[in-house]
């Protein structure tokens, strides 16, 4: 199945009334620092503080009655389980979820909280995602794959459409990439009805897999390291995702672990917002020039805000020793 700007707007009626339209904002403190006009998209402000509410729900919302019944089974680093969890028990179905035994632990937590099973399991998405595929044999229960999935990608690609409401003479928007399910979906969203628009992705230098791909001409699997932006630590892209992300994406660039903490540490001491490693690596990149379009209005999404509490209190105390 493709993904069509059509679906992206069924999408979006699907998803009236349960997410919210996240604030766009101009950042005048990065707009200063890069020389461009920078707005941040604020997913990390949604419903599970977290963009993946967008494609999971979008995903159950499509879902038979009969496929209800046996229930869902997702793997996730943390968002994308709690997309699925808020969705599922909004659906009344039961779900259950495989995590990286490495996810912070607010995020494990969280997906409980909302009544989900949850399974730890192996260090990187990869691993957990075996584990997942495993149980799904054994029960029959629908897979919710938190990227390589048509309804999925609508959902996220509903921020592109946000984006084209709030900014209409928006030039660029820069998204991070870790199997390349939210990037996909907003470009697809925006290319179709502003060709002109540039869609950059970004990824964490120490696990590029799409980068990497790109680079190779096809789908390349590297090792699992873990970054700290866990979110998008993904060993191999989607094979849906890389093809869309190969037609529509302009560019993809890479940033390394400490220019991630320091947008971390940007965001909350200039911004006044609490951001996750793969939210924060949006703003890495305009900060540290890996994006460069002087006077032109640049979209930052910004897709989380699950930091582990420990995590954040590190980098704030080294970022003041």
């Amino acid at each position: 199945m493709q993904v069509t700007l059509e679906m992206i707007k069924e999408a979006q009626r699907n998803l009236e009334g349960v997410i919210r339209k996240t604030e766009l904002s101009k950042s005048y403190s990065l707009s200063q620092a890069t020389g461009m006009n920078i707005y941040l998209k604020t997913e990390n402000r949604q419903n599970t503080n977290s963009f993946k509410l967008r494609g999971a729900y979008n995903k159950i919302a499509n879902l038979t009655d009969e496929e209800r019944k046996r229930g869902v089974i997702a793997s996730s680093a943390g968002n994308h389980a709690q997309g699925v969890a808020f969705a599922a028990k909004a659906f009344g179905i039961n779900a259950t979820i495989c995590m990286p035994e490495t996810a912070p632990k607010t995020k494990v937590e969280s997906t409980k909280s909302y009544g989900a099973n949850v399974v730890l399991h192996g260090l990187v998405y990869d691993d957990c995602y075996q584990k997942a595929v495993e149980i799904q044999r054994e029960t029959g229960a629908t897979f919710v794959h938190p990227f390589n999935d048509p309804y999925v990608i609508a959902g996220q690609g509903t921020i592109g459409l946000e984006i084209l409401e709030g900014l209409k003479d928006v030039d660029a928007v820069v998204v991070p990439i870790g199997g390349g399910g939210i990037i996909s979906g907003i470009a697809i969203a925006m290319k179709e009805i502003k060709p002109d628009v540039k869609i950059i992705g970004v990824q964490a230098e120490v696990i590029a897999s799409t980068r990497a791909s790109l680079d190779a001409g096809k789908i390349v699997t590297l090792p699992g390291v873990k970054s700290l932006a866990d979110g998008i630590s993904v060993k191999t892209p989607g094979d849906l995702t890389f093809e869309i992300i190969k037609k529509y994406v302009d560019d993809v660039v890479t940033v390394s672990e400490e220019e991630i903490e320091d947008a971390i540490y940007r965001l909350l001491q200039k911004s006044k917002l609490v951001v996750e490693g793969a939210g924060a690596t949006t703003v890495a990149a305009v900060i540290n020039g890996k994006v460069n379009m002087p006077g032109k209005n640049v979209v930052c999404v910004v897709t989380g805000g699950n930091i582990d509490p420990m995590v954040l209190a590190n980098i704030i105390q080294k970022k003041n020793s």
